[in-house]
């Protein structure tokens, strides 16, 4: 396989009228979509070249993924860009794309009235629908033949340390063979029902996008609105009998956090799987509590890699000591530990932390239009003096343990000094995390005041906080200032805002 259309083209072939994808409004068949983003694709043929990005400028809905399928027919790439972002985010990313095509909604064109932007073909998406009503079997099949495994598919933002967003850039080739491994593992068929949290700019969307093409799996869009209104999203998955959730961590916390749990747990639900932080095992445990018969996965990976390298399931017994493990390796990728003398670090070194690397198909492109960052974080195996062997360097710290697994042990800009000892941030928040009247909690270094802060959501007193925590690590690890949030702030991505929790301390 070359191509991610050929996953949508023989499940059009397969299930013409089976439904595809559904929002709250609207939904689409299998052969419809197949059929749009062909109609699009021609059109979009005419206003740029191949391997160039189409920019969506609009919240996920049936139309978006119209409009990834149509990007692609044109032998593109698409980038979706969230409409709330602030003007000067939007202008970077632009800026970083020097994109031909935009595509929104006539809500989100209104949005670019403020910014300083040079696209060109700025199309309303209703209009574009309208306008795209041919196929040009031609011109479709001509891209399509110059199209490789390599060509880009998505371009996805993250934050980058200069200040300009890193465009990180994935290929067909890469997602395709992350997308076999991950549906096969895991047992997604056509019999499931994918309900998506994530947004589109999300890696983790990638895993419900190209699961429910390649299976023909009905995906179900749950409005990140809802999730303001736990019932509605329980509303939603009962409805619908979604089977599958591919989670952040945080959005699974706040449902329980807010009750949706208690309101409705639907057992249509046979899949828990979940990433981008760690798990509070509090937390997991209640969930398994509602759903006793589903597999729960611990998924890790940066978005660099395609979405994940390992996997752990869960086992059905826990109890609130419990350790996740990354787990497995996903087929087809290499993860291994390397120290900041470059040296490998073997299961034979327990409880030595070293940086998470990672080599194989999954690595992504780099980033977009900028080298220099690429060759950064991008650079050749130093422990293949051979061949050139890319390896995405992390920053995330991993630990062997005794048992033979990998565990997570923290980022590299997470390690503090403080007290004479070095600390690992992600130890004393899981620790907070485990503390019964603790909901959620983060921790940061306050490096002026030499002090760790914390901030939570939960009840008890922050005394009654401390003793708790004493009895799980050494008092220097106790932070030194707790702040009690009614609410813990979270990015448009479903993850906690640091940032945020940090600007409220700086200004408090």
């Amino acid at each position: 396989m070359i191509n991610v259309l050929e996953y949508l083209e023989e499940s059009a072939e397969r299930f013409p009228d089976k439904i595809a994808v559904k929002d709250e409004k609207e939904e689409i068949s299998f052969s419809k979509l197949k059929e749009a983003g062909r109609r699009i694709g021609t059109y979009l043929a005419g206003l740029t070249e191949i391997e160039r990005p189409v920019v969506i400028f609009m919240d996920k809905s049936v139309k978006t993924m119209m409009c990834f399928m149509g990007a692609l027919n044109a032998g593109c790439f698409y980038t979706l860009i969230d409409p709330s972002f602030p003007d000067e985010r939007l202008r970077k990313s632009f800026s970083v794309l020097e994109a031909e095509v935009l595509i929104g909604t006539k809500e989100s064109l209104e949005r670019l009235k403020s910014v300083d932007f040079d696209i060109k073909n700025v199309l309303e998406v209703e209009d574009l629908i309208e306008k795209a009503d041919k196929v040009d079997e031609g011109k479709l099949n001509s891209i399509r033949k110059r199209v490789t495994d390599t060509s880009p598919l998505y371009c996805n933002f993250t934050s980058g340390s200069t200040g300009v967003p890193k465009g990180v850039l994935v290929s067909h080739r890469s997602t395709i063979d992350f997308i076999d491994n991950f549906t096969e593992i895991f047992g997604i068929t056509d019999k499931d029902v994918i309900g998506n949290q994530a947004p589109f700019d999300f890696d983790v969307s990638v895993k419900d996008i190209y699961s429910a093409l390649k299976v023909a799996a009905t995906m179900v869009l749950i409005p990140k609105a809802y999730f303001m209104f736990p019932n509605n999203v329980m509303d939603m998955i009962e409805e619908n009998g979604v089977t599958n959730l591919t989670w952040a961590v945080s959005a699974l916390v706040m449902l329980n956090r807010l009750h949706g749990l208690k309101y409705k747990a639907p057992q249509t639900i046979k899949r828990v799987m979940f990433s981008g932080e760690a798990m509070p095992v509090k937390q997991l445990i209640s969930w398994k509590e509602y759903f006793p018969d589903a597999m729960f996965v611990n998924l890790y990976g940066p978005t660099e890699i395609t979405c994940n390298c390992t996997y752990y399931v869960i086992p059905d017994e826990i109890d609130i000591e419990y350790k996740i493990p990354l787990g497995n390796v996903f087929p087809n990728e290499k993860v291994f530990l390397l120290d900041g003398e470059d040296r490998l670090v073997t299961s034979e070194n327990c409880h030595v932390p070293a940086e998470i690397c990672v080599a194989g198909t999954a690595l992504a492109l780099g980033y977009y239009n900028s080298p220099e960052t690429t060759k950064k974080a991008f650079t050749n195996n130093p422990l293949n003096k051979y061949w050139n062997e890319p390896i995405y360097r992390t920053g995330d710290l991993a630990e062997w343990g005794e048992d033979g697994m990998l565990y997570f042990a923290g980022r590299k800009d997470f390690q503090i000094k403080h007290m004479g000892h070095r600390i690992e941030l992600e130890e004393i928040e899981a620790v907070l995390n485990n503390v019964a009247s603790v909901d959620t909690g983060v921790c940061f270094f306050d490096d002026e005041k030499k002090k760790i802060v914390a901030y939570y959501v939960g009840g008890d007193s922050k005394k009654q906080i401390m003793t708790d925590m004493k009895v799980k690590v050494p008092d220097y690890m106790v932070p030194n200032l707790f702040f009690q949030l009614e609410e813990m702030p979270l990015n448009k991505n479903g993850k906690i805002d640091r940032k945020r929790i940090r600007e409220l301390y700086d200004n408090r």
